[in-house]
């Protein structure tokens, strides 16, 4: 056993102090934890781990190796950035809930057995919940229970399989598992609903755009991201992890083109980037997991920046419908232009991360001989340039003028997005740092020719078509809507189906009730007029009286018995 810490342990211990401390050092201190928790990462080496045996099974709450160093590297990185961006929040329930909910995540990338996996996966889940609680409306109270109940349902899932794992094999130690058995199987399902796979995924736009302006930055970076690295872990080259991606990827774009509510369209888009990881782990190969890594590195960055934009923008304004807003570059010139470039980075535009990230799996696609998946992916990459790297950026601050004049978001904020866009932007142009700490060794170029010329090609044809389509006035208008998706199914058909059940089947009762009581009642009345106190059987009769009908009985019984 190493005297090894448990990397994470000083966001989500250091967060027990924040209710203790003065106002004005709470931020300090919050700025402090993930600080101290990257430079423990930094410290240690690949292949250290941490161990103690509980009853006859090995626990292994540390394990260090390259592909959760990635994981780690960007949460802690992505922590230090969103507590800038919210140095302005005084709630105390929202700092400490932010701090354990990153703390925990990082903890979980580096747990070597599913116990200690189960147990910050549960964590991450409760901590979560309070920052979309905090926004304290009915519609986040209900929304943040479906969140939970969803969140807590994966975890018993976890615990289900790791369970019958361990009885099947002797061991909890978080490898490779895949799905060959029922052990397998449930995992899989715990990892898929927190990864938002398809008609599992509608907790996502429920919940994020229901938390605070800077819960939702929070949310974006840590629980879809902390399964991506589950399922790279246990999953890799599970062919169906392809198919689901590629599903992923292209299924809710059409969601997002027509959704009006800004921060529900950047959750819509968070779904296909996830495809793309998911589709990386699927293929297997080696480029295509550091294909996978990279893109949770840099969707983590650009995802916030879009964020934490519209969260600017919500903060200012008091509204994020894509139909309330507009012409907004005039009083927030840096928050559009730190949003122009996010909306290049998810695009894939050349010199901005997204690209030399996405390129890798997209290559890994087409090396594998993924044809299908490969145009799939190409039209999605079309899809995320037309209602991400267009949509957000021109209808929140460009298309009409909206007449909305407000200030420029507050200089943490500023700060907070001005770093992250020129994260975006460095690891665009010098994408070697960030290949150099990928689970294998990265022998690829991404600035060919082939690839800069055929991604600029859909980027620049996706852009004629929502132009085209504008100026004929095809283009969805931007309208006080709401979009149904399948959570139609259990927050409208299944209660509507549950209340009409419950009120037929009330008027059935009733109407049962009615019958049968009031011949109950009848029967009742008759044995009471017949055998009550003034009844004809309840009277006392005479001796000669009761004699004469004993007679009568023997009588007809001698003449029934001898007939």
């Amino acid at each position: 056993m190493t005297d090894l810490v448990p990397p994470g342990a000083a966001l989500y211990l250091g967060a027990l102090l924040i209710p203790l401390l003065p106002r004005k050092l709470r931020p300090v201190w919050m700025l402090v934890l993930p600080v101290v928790g990257f430079l423990q990462l930094l410290s240690i080496d690949h292949g250290q781990f941490l161990q103690f045996s509980l009853f006859q099974y090995q626990l292994t709450p540390v394990r260090i190796d390259a592909l959760s160093l990635v994981f780690g590297y960007i949460f802690s990185l992505a922590a230090f950035i969103m507590v800038v961006y919210s140095l302005h929040v005084r709630d105390v329930v929202q700092q400490v809930a932010s701090m354990v909910y990153a703390g925990t995540a990082i903890g979980a990338v580096f747990a070597g057995d599913l116990i200690t996996l189960f147990v910050y996966w549960e964590l991450t889940a409760i901590s979560s919940v309070f920052l979309i609680w905090a926004s304290k409306s009915k519609r986040s109270y209900r929304s943040g229970m479906r969140y939970l109940i969803i969140q807590v349902g994966s975890g018993v899932l976890l615990m289900a399989g790791a369970i019958l794992w361990a009885w099947n094999t002797g061991t909890i130690e978080f490898g490779h598992l895949g799905t060959a058995t029922l052990a397998g199987k449930l995992i899989f399902l715990a990892f898929g609903i927190k990864c938002a796979f398809p008609l599992l995924h509608n907790w996502l736009q429920d919940a994020y755009p229901e938390a605070t302006v800077t819960g939702t930055v929070f949310l974006s970076a840590f629980t879809t991201k902390l399964a991506v690295y589950a399922l790279a872990r246990g999953y890799a080259g599970t062919e169906s992890l392809i198919w689901i991606g590629a599903t992923m990827t292209a299924f809710l774009s059409f969601y997002a083109v027509i959704e009006n509510d800004l921060r529900r369209v950047l959750a819509y888009s968070l779904n296909t980037q996830l495809g793309f990881m998911v589709v990386g782990i699927g293929i297997g190969t080696e480029m295509a997991l550091n294909g996978t890594a990279a893109h949770a590195f840099t969707s983590v960055l650009y995802k916030a920046l879009l964020f934490m934009s519209m969260g600017a923008v919500l903060y200012r304004t008091g509204t994020i419908k894509g139909s309330e807003l507009g012409g907004l570059y005039k009083s927030m010139p840096y928050t559009t232009i730190f949003c122009i470039v996010g909306a290049a980075s998810i695009s894939g535009f050349p010199f901005f991360s997204g690209f030399i990230s996405k390129s890798l799996i997209i290559t890994a696609a087409a090396d594998g001989h993924w044809i299908l998946t490969w145009f799939v992916l190409l039209f999605a990459s079309a899809g995320v340039f037309h209602h991400s790297g267009i949509r957000i950026p021109f209808f929140a601050f460009f298309a009409h003028d909206s007449g909305i004049r407000c200030k420029e978001a507050p200089w943490n904020m500023l700060l907070a997005m001005g770093a992250t866009a020129f994260a975006c932007v460095f690891i665009g142009i010098f994408p070697g740092p960030l290949y150099r700490i990928m689970p294998f060794e990265v022998d690829y170029q991404p600035y060919t020719t082939t690839h800069v010329v055929t991604q600029f090609q859909l980027l620049l044809f996706s852009a004629l078509a929502f132009s085209v389509l504008m100026r004929t006035g095809l283009y969805p208008k931007e309208t006080p809507s709401t979009n149904v998706d399948t959570d139609w199914i259990y927050r409208k058909m299944f209660p509507t189906a549950i209340h009409a059940f419950a009120r037929t089947a009330g008027r059935a009762r009733a109407a049962f009730d009615e019958a049968f009581f009031d011949r109950f009642d009848k029967f009742v009345s008759r044995v009471y007029r017949h055998y009550g106190p003034a009844g004809v059987f309840a009277r006392t009769w005479a001796t000669g009286s009761s004699v004469i009908w004993v007679l009568v009985l023997l009588v007809l019984f001698l003449v029934l018995y001898y007939s």
